[in-house]
């Protein structure tokens, strides 16, 4: 088993561009333009950013779904049946509260923990068994903000926090090229070993 779709979650626009909630973007867009050397191109018939490219040897599917957070599930349900890919070939990357900037976490299956991105996706798949990187952008009551989450995740980060997330962010994208060959146990030990 080896990965051969990469959703990157978050909100289609210029205004919500360079918020938090958009990490998962920023990851796909940043792979699509250094390792898998691609251009992410409108399909409209999974209403998603979409290119095929090859990593670690393997035919890979990134998507950037452009419906909004909550209904991701469309793009990638819709995606992953028509090039038969399962869940546990899926690979969803998303910004996470729970985690502080700087940190990056790659998992399979479990709960949404309240993302509404990925409530659609397990809807969509019918299943949560299919892999996440969670890139930490922090909560703010963690980082002493007095801002309701929703406010939080639809901002941008700080400077200080920015570059975190932007270190994060590389770090995962050095280990896809080993999800794609499906070494899962090395890439995990990899980007959960805090150099």
């Amino acid at each position: 088993m080896s990965i051969r779709l990469i959703v990157g979650l978050g909100n289609p626009g210029p205004e919500y561009e360079q918020t938090r909630h958009n990490a998962g973007f920023w990851l796909v867009d940043n792979l699509a333009n250094g390792v898998a050397r691609c251009k992410l191109q409108r399909e409209s018939r999974f209403n998603a950013l979409v290119a095929k490219t090859s990593i670690g040897g393997q035919e890979v599917w990134l998507l950037e779904p452009q419906t909004f957070m909550n209904r991701s599930g469309q793009s990638v349900g819709t995606l992953a049946r028509f090039y038969k890919i399962l869940p546990d070939e899926v690979l969803v990357v998303h910004d996470e509260l729970d985690l502080a900037p700087g940190a990056a976490k790659l998992k399979k299956g479990g709960s949404s923990g309240g993302h509404n991105g990925l409530k659609d996706i397990t809807a969509a798949l019918g299943t949560q068994d299919y892999w996440r990187v969670r890139i930490g952008i922090g909560h703010p009551r963690a980082l002493n903000l007095q801002q309701a989450v929703v406010d939080f995740v639809l901002h941008r980060p700080r400077k200080d926090e920015q570059m975190l997330i932007d270190e994060a962010i590389a770090r995962s994208i050095d280990i896809i090229p080993q999800l794609c060959e499906g070494k899962f146990e090395a890439a995990t030990m990899q980007l959960h070993t805090i150099k």
